[in-house]
C-alpha cells in the first residue's frame, strides 16, 4: 500500500524590485506574475512606474519548468492540482516573509499599498491577502478571478477596494465567464469596479498609469 509523506525543507525563495524603498517613496506595490512568466520578465511590464514614488516588488512563483519541452525559455507557475493545499501554504508563507521584510525597513501604515495580480497570480495575490489580512489601499485583478476557495462575507473583505482589469479581446475571458464572475462578485459583496481596456491577455501601459493615479479612500 502506498502512503503519502510530507516534510518541510528550506528552498531559497526569488524575487525582484524596482526602484528605492526611500523616504520619498510613496507608494509600495506587490505583483504577482501569471502562470508560465518569470517575475524579473512581468516587473519590467512596471518600468512605466519606475520613479521615486514607486517601490514594486515581484515574488517568483517556486515551481519553474520549461516551457517547450526540455530546453529552452523557463517559466513558473504558482500551483497545480496536484499536492494543492501545500503548495497554497508555501507561497503564501514565502510572499509573506517577503512582505514583513519590506515592513522592517519602513513604516507602511505612512504609505499606500497596492497589490496587483496578473492571471494566475491574481489567485495568488487574493489568498494571500486572504491569510494574513494586511492592510492595503488597492487590490488589483488583471485578467484574473477571486478564487472560490476565501471566505469573503467579512470586516476584512468588506474593507477591500477592488479594481477587476480586462481586456476586450482577452481569449481566456469569454463574455459567459465574466457574467459569472460579476454574480459570484455580488453574492459575496466584494466592492469593485471594471475596467476594460482595447488588448488582450497582458498589461496595458495606458490602463496601469491610470489605475496607478486613481485614489481609492
Amino acid at each position: 500500500m502506498i502512503h503519502e509523506k510530507n516534510l518541510i525543507v528550506n528552498k531559497t525563495a526569488r524575487y525582484y524590485t524596482l526602484s528605492e524603498l526611500t523616504e520619498k517613496t510613496k507608494t509600495v506595490w506587490i505583483v504577482f506574475h501569471g502562470y508560465g512568466q518569470l517575475a524579473k520578465d512581468f516587473l519590467a511590464e512596471f518600468n512605466i512606474l519606475e520613479n521615486d514614488s514607486n517601490f514594486v516588488i515581484a515574488p517568483e512563483a517556486l515551481n519553474k519548468f520549461y516551457l517547450r519541452g526540455f530546453t529552452g525559455k523557463i517559466g513558473a507557475a504558482w500551483m497545480t492540482k496536484d499536492d494543492r493545499e501545500n503548495e497554497i501554504n508555501d507561497y503564501v508563507q514565502m510572499t509573506n516573509k517577503i512582505f514583513e521584510s519590506v515592513k522592517e525597513s519602513v513604516q507602511l501604515d505612512k504609505l499606500k499599498t497596492n497589490v496587483l495580480g496578473f492571471s494566475q497570480g491574481s489567485q495568488t495575490a487574493v489568498r494571500w491577502l486572504d491569510k494574513y489580512r494586511h492592510k492595503i489601499n488597492k487590490l488589483i485583478l488583471w485578467g484574473g478571478s477571486f478564487p472560490r476557495d476565501c471566505d469573503y462575507k467579512n470586516d476584512y473583505w468588506s474593507s477591500i477596494k477592488s479594481q477587476i482589469v480586462i481586456g476586450n479581446s482577452d481569449k481566456f475571458i469569454s463574455d459567459e465567464m465574466l457574467e459569472k464572475e460579476k454574480l459570484y462578485l455580488k453574492s459575496q459583496n466584494i466592492q469593485h469596479s471594471i475596467i476594460n481596456f482595447d488588448g488582450g491577455h497582458e498589461l496595458d501601459n495606458k490602463t496601469l498609469i491610470k489605475i496607478s493615479n486613481t485614489f481609492l479612500p
